[in-house]
């Protein structure tokens, strides 16, 4: 694995410069006092020695004394794993004051922005979430070219939460997690970007562009007003023979 992708992956668990510096010096190196690490690590002595105090309040740094002075060393790579899990049950902690927190505040009218493969997925995972059955409008197959294997995992989620999909989209057009879904056509529609999703209270429009991009409303009148034009649709659409 490349030190780039390495550098950028303890950013996204948080790390600082100093700290990732600090970090690899050492598992690269080894068992080293501070004033060596500061030098392979390429920062001045007090970052240095910030950045140790930090590694080892994270416990992904140790040291010995021999004599007066302390050898540094990492305590093994897989030890992030367990730093993650830690942060991971710190925030089931509090998870249950924090969502009480949210609904306490939450206005009606909320809206939420997405963007990129990985927003779109946030939106799909809000939908799994709700657990509430998908009425979708405009689709031209693009989850299940765009996100193949996210669209089956998808599919089986679907599966364990017990809702579907009712899919209105132009003929010939399906996604590949049929066995969960209800199609219908409507005739002479034109082809769109845009995809239109409305479960429980909220309305997740998609438009898949080249750098995809989606936005999430919820509000309960809003989504009973897109949810009876659905109907209306679906009323008047035809079975896929």
């Amino acid at each position: 694995m490349q030190t780039d992708k390495i550098i950028k992956t303890l950013e996204k668990l948080g790390f600082s410069p100093n700290e990732i510096k600090t970090y690899l010096s050492l598992n690269d190196h080894g068992s080293t006092k501070a004033g060596k690490i500061s030098k392979l690590a390429k920062i001045d002595r007090s970052s240095c020695y910030n950045a140790l105090k930090l590694l080892q309040e994270k416990g992904l740094v140790s040291y010995v004394m021999i004599g007066k002075v302390k050898w540094f060393q990492v305590t093994g790579p897989r030890r992030l794993l367990d730093y993650l899990h830690e942060q991971e049950e710190d925030i089931k902690e509090i998870l249950p004051e924090l969502q009480e927190r949210h609904q306490a505040q939450k206005i009606e009218g909320q809206v939420r922005l997405f963007k990129g493969l990985k927003g779109i997925r946030s939106i799909f995972m809000d939908i799994v979430r709700t657990g509430k059955d998908n009425y979708v409008f405009g689709s031209e197959g693009q989850f299940s070219e765009k996100l193949p294997e996210f669209a089956l995992q998808f599919a089986r989620m679907k599966k364990e939460k017990k809702f579907k999909t009712y899919l209105l989209c132009r003929k010939d057009r399906k996604e590949i997690d049929a066995p969960m879904s209800n199609h219908k056509y409507l005739p002479n529609i034109s082809e769109s970007p845009a995809v239109t999703n409305i479960y429980g209270d909220k309305i997740a429009i998609i438009i898949w562009t080249d750098e995809p991009e989606g936005i999430i409303i919820e509000n309960p009148s809003a989504a009973k007003a897109y949810k009876s034009y659905f109907d209306f649709m679906w009323k008047n659409g035809k079975e896929f023979q």
